[in-house]
């Protein structure tokens, strides 16, 4: 293993994913980059303090945009959360204008690698970014609805009564109000859910449907209400992907890249199933969805085009 991750922006999620990372001994160096050099260095040393006990393995450090170079994925977590009473176009334009300043700093020392996105609104932000670097579309990468698929795989787990390794479901569009769960392609163990709740007994009707994708959609804002923050998910997700490209592993995520005609969508990132690879998105998969699932995936284009408009207008 010789590979180097750098996380830009140490807040709750950035720690995080840094720390899971570290756990997971993705890489041999981790770098951590922030406004606050200070806080990034403390970040740094705590990590370093847990190797010993985690086995060793992961350099851990701080440093300015300078380690950009030679990073084999570059993790944009930085930005602030949306505050009540905004809306998602505020929050859109605040955090732009933060990517925007971080984008051209990572640039002038960029020269290869994945740049991996968790910035919210996160669709807007990956369309901007690829944009703006001008980099081949599967280099730019965003988390997309890759918690929301833990979130929904954790819902499906409760109602059914098994594992959540046997769930596998799939969010697709925006990661936001418009999101949707695909039932087409959701499956448990590879029976498709429908027949699964029949042979076993369970109802599975509308109503029951919509409680899932609801409780999946509303998940980040009940752990927002009682701890003030979403960070364990997403880092854990993020560690996931970044696995992927490492490892050159061409494992299947639900992240957000731009669309160029697929589906019928151009112009904006969004969530599809996608291969992950050393080359971040290798392969956008086109899989068939009816007719309404295909029209919930053109509606969240559209909402995520109204916002990146406003941004860009």
């Amino acid at each position: 293993m010789n590979s180097k991750v750098v996380v830009v922006g140490v807040g709750a999620v950035g720690s995080a994913t840094a720390y899971a990372i570290a756990i997971r001994g993705l890489c041999n160096q981790l770098v951590l980059v922030d406004v606050n050099a200070e806080k990034a260095e403390g970040e740094a040393m705590d990590i370093n303090h847990a190797m010993p006990v985690l086995g060793g393995g992961v350099r851990v450090s701080s440093a300015g945009y300078e380690a950009c170079a030679d990073a084999d994925v570059i993790i944009m977590t930085a930005g602030v959360g949306r505050k009540p009473g905004e809306t998602r176009l505020d929050l859109a334009a605040k955090n732009a204008a933060i990517c925007k300043d971080i984008t051209e700093n990572i640039m002038k020392h960029y020269n290869g690698g994945v740049i991996l996105i968790a910035t919210n609104p996160v669709d807007v932000i990956t369309s901007l970014v690829t944009k703006w670097t001008g980099l081949p579309k599967g280099k730019v990468v965003g988390s997309g609805t890759t918690l929301d698929n833990t979130r929904l795989q954790y819902e499906i787990s409760k109602y059914a009564g098994v594992d959540v390794d046997s769930i596998h479901g799939y969010i697709l569009g925006e990661h936001g109000d418009s999101q949707f769960v695909s039932w087409d392609l959701t499956n448990i163990s590879g029976v498709d859910v429908a027949t699964y709740f029949k042979a076993v007994g369970k109802e599975f009707n509308n109503e029951v449907k919509e409680k899932i994708a609801n409780d999946t959609k509303t998940g980040g804002g009940q752990v927002i209400k009682r701890k003030g923050v979403t960070n364990m998910g997403i880092a854990a997700c993020l560690a996931d992907v970044t696995q992927s490209i490492l490892g050159n592993s061409n494992r299947i995520h639900t992240v957000s890249t731009m669309m160029d005609g697929l589906y019928d969508i151009d112009g904006v990132a969004l969530s599809i199933l996608s291969i992950v690879g050393a080359d971040g998105v290798v392969q956008q998969l086109d899989c068939s969805l009816s007719d309404e699932e295909l029209g919930k995936l053109k509606h969240s284009a559209e909402q995520i085009r109204a916002v990146l408009d406003g941004v860009s207008s």
